[in-house]
């Protein structure tokens, strides 16, 4: 996990994300076991209790569950993860075409240039 802080943002909020990603990349698998929050904050460079907020928020969001005695899992749900990273997924897509309109490109304009690069003609 790669995690560099904007000020502006509260960091739970963003190890939420960060660790959005992870699931739903793939990076963490369905059902596999977390490492613990003390592991989790040390490489992030985080507070526990910090680490612990953005896992609770997580639980929330059914991305993460916990089995009192063994720690957290990822969801072993894989719809629920690919729901999340489909709507992630828009979330990127809605940034590039707000950026490509920006700059004189209108959808059609913005896919066949993404495409070419690509290298799908």
């Amino acid at each position: 996990m790669k995690c560099e802080f904007d000020n502006n943002i509260p960091i739970y909020i963003q190890l939420v994300e960060e660790l959005k990603i992870c699931i739903i990349s793939g990076e963490f698998t369905a059902g596999e076991r977390l490492p613990s929050v003390r592991e989790l904050a040390l490489s992030t460079k985080v507070n526990p209790n910090t680490m612990q907020r953005a896992l609770a928020e997580l639980e929330n969001l059914e991305l993460v569950y916990t089995e009192r005695t063994n720690g957290r899992f990822v969801t072993k749900d894989k719809e629920i993860i690919e729901s999340y990273r489909k709507e992630y997924a828009v979330q990127i897509a809605e940034k590039f075409f707000t950026g490509m309109e920006n700059i004189g490109f209108n959808k059609k304009e913005a896919i066949e240039y993404i495409s070419k690069l690509g290298g799908n003609d």
